[in-house]
């Protein structure tokens, strides 16, 4: 065999192995960020009609990912007695509330051809600790300046334009 034969056989078997390599290193960073990415049966920006008188706790906070790639999911209160993060949609479709955590919040619900979007925010201002007047403010924020919700049953994705995703779980509706 002559050395330009030889060298095009090493460079086919280096081609492979880094078309394998790379194939790797793809599929692993499709599931590291499977749990962000909404499956393909999920409804991206429902209309506001589907979630009428629905009630949604915040059970998944997934910052943007890292340097490496790498989703990482930030620390927040669940279940009932640490008061979790809560949207409440009204009955007619015109508003959503809840509660922050430490306060309650209360937005306009507006609605065009590409989805709804919430306007008019407010909140009442009791103080809290500092970690959850941290968590409180960067929830209204991401109230205030999310690129997309998604819908999946009884999941809902909020898609920031930080690329934070906070992921809600349906609750049942009480009549308080």
């Amino acid at each position: 065999m002559s050395d330009k034969t030889t060298r095009s056989t090493h460079n086919r078997g280096s081609l492979n192995r880094l078309w394998i390599a790379l194939s790797c290193v793809g599929l692993g960073l499709l599931s590291a960020c499977a749990n962000v990415i909404p499956p393909c049966g999920a409804k991206i920006s429902p209309p506001s009609s589907e979630l009428r008188n629905t009630r949604w706790e915040l059970t998944r906070w997934n910052l943007p990912p890292n340097s490496n790639g790498e989703v990482r999911a930030r620390q927040i209160p669940q279940g009932e007695a640490s008061n979790p993060i809560q949207m409440n949609f009204d009955a007619n479709g015109q508003r959503v509330s809840g509660s922050t955590g430490c306060n309650r919040f209360t937005a306009e619900l507006n609605e065009d051809a590409r989805g709804f979007s919430l306007s008019k925010i407010a909140s009442t201002k009791m103080a809290c600790t500092p970690q959850r007047m941290e968590l409180e403010n960067d929830f209204l924020y991401e109230l205030n300046d999310y690129r997309s919700i998604v819908r999946n049953g009884d999941q809902l994705l909020m898609i920031g334009t930080d690329r934070e995703v906070l992921s809600f779980t349906q609750r049942p509706v009480t009549n308080k």
